[in-house]
């Protein structure tokens, strides 16, 4: 026995020891990287393989079928539009189903939800079989409007528009305390409670001393790309022409430097968020012009009562906000631009603006997208400088061939001389 108990003891010694020497390296356990997986947590990401091969599958099937083929343009047009009335409908549905839940007064929600529930089911499934058509349709739409601005080949466009409507991640992230950057971020499963946001969010601020914020997105450019259900005509072109655009660039040199600076990635959005604009209105006016509507902007939040607003512009309100948290946060006072935030949250809470946080998180995040003048870019001269760039720009071709090249915010700069002709310093994010 004490022979075996040894010979044990040996052998865990040994193996202790080869773990040692070859095994990788232990996590840092005060990484902060290793810290913030630890937060977000493996039942809480978003499990990307397992939805793109569920997307690509479906969308062999549908390129297969061949059916829109044999419909006429008319008919294509009232498939998608029904479809579009009933996810239109399933969600006011649930919509009513979930007050129903909420109400304390009933002690049997589940009975009196019970023929509205039944309908939202009858639609899903409808839903579920026209949903690979509607979409079809809808990418081809898209691609003529694109082949129109020369950005086909043959008739075709390259990468292919390729997109499916599914419920989307939200997105955890990341900025210093002491700046606006986004430097972390984590796509998280659809659903989340707003308490399980509040924990993850705080988690990070005090194990990480960083600010946190979990953000919803329309679309993710993956591929096929990821959209978000919408009963929108308009908001589901722009966002599909959105996320092509980042497929195109992906073969470019500012869409392969996506992630290299803080920078690059607002050039890329911008210059997708420009695209789908134009696009949008292109599409609409090529399929659908009886609906043809003023250019929608997907991420921009929405006042709860539409009287609440004339006499407050949101997008004027949060750049002088994003300006003046630049400028503390420059001076080192970060607790005082936290607080100012948090007291600038409350006016546009009080404004129809339900903001659950304003934080340097929420900066970096939305300032990312500068296509329109104000907002959360605040002064930053890349939308002033992409915006004239397209406006000199012969066609919308063109200018992407031109802003592709993009390597660096200083080859931005460069191509804006070049094209206008004008010194950038004069420019803010007017």
């Amino acid at each position: 026995m004490l022979r075996r108990a040894w010979l044990i003891i040996r052998l865990t010694l040994l193996f202790s020891l080869a773990l040692v020497l070859l095994a990788p390296e232990w996590p840092a356990f005060g990484d902060p990287a290793f810290q913030f997986r630890a937060i977000v947590g493996q039942s809480h990401q978003f499990d990307f393989l397992a939805w793109t091969t569920r997307a690509l599958l479906t969308k062999a099937r549908a390129l297969l079928s061949g059916t829109h083929t044999y419909l006429s343009e008319e008919t294509q047009k009232e498939f998608v539009l029904t479809y579009l009335a009933q996810i239109g409908r399933a969600r006011a549905l649930e919509f009513e189903i979930e007050g129903i839940y909420a109400d304390p007064t009933l002690s049997d929600p589940a009975t009196v939800a019970a023929d509205k529930q039944a309908e939202v089911d009858a639609l899903r499934r409808e839903l579920a079989w026209r949903q690979p058509l509607a979409e079809e349709i809808v990418q081809r739409q898209v691609a003529a409007a694109l082949t129109d601005e020369g950005l086909g080949l043959s008739g075709l466009t390259w990468p292919p528009v390729l997109m499916t409507m599914s419920p989307v991640p939200t997105m955890l992230i990341v900025s210093p305390r002491d700046r606006i950057e986004q430097v972390d971020q984590a796509a998280l499963v659809p659903g989340l409670s707003t308490e399980t946001k509040e924990e993850m969010e705080n988690a990070v601020f005090d194990r990480l001393d960083e600010s946190a914020l979990v953000v919803p997105i329309g679309g993710l450019g993956i591929y096929p790309a990821m959209i978000a259900e919408t009963n929108n005509m308009q908001w589901l072109a722009q966002v599909t022409a959105h996320e092509w655009t980042h497929h195109w660039l992906s073969f470019r040199p500012l869409g392969v430097r996506y992630l290299e600076t803080a920078e690059l990635r607002v050039i890329n959005e911008t210059v997708a968020s420009l695209v789908d604009r134009e696009m949008g209105e292109k599409v609409m006016a090529r399929s659908y012009p009886e609906l043809l509507a003023p250019a929608i902007t997907p991420l921009s939040p929405r006042p709860v009562e539409a009287a609440d607003a004339p006499s407050f512009d949101f997008s004027a309100e949060m750049a002088e906000t994003r300006n003046t948290v630049d400028r503390m946060l420059a001076a080192g006072e970060i607790e005082a631009a936290e607080a100012y935030m948090e007291q600038r949250r409350q006016v546009f809470v009080n404004n129809g603006y339900l903001l659950r946080k304003l934080n340097q998180a929420y900066f970096a995040f939305y300032g990312g997208y500068a296509a329109e003048p104000g907002g959360a870019s605040g002064a930053s001269p890349i939308g002033p400088m992409l915006r004239e760039i397209r406006e000199a720009s012969p066609s919308l071709r063109a200018f992407l061939v031109s802003v592709g090249r993009i390597d660096s915010y200083e080859a931005l700069v460069e191509l804006y001389r070049e094209v206008t002709g004008k010194d950038p310093a004069a420019l803010s994010g007017s």
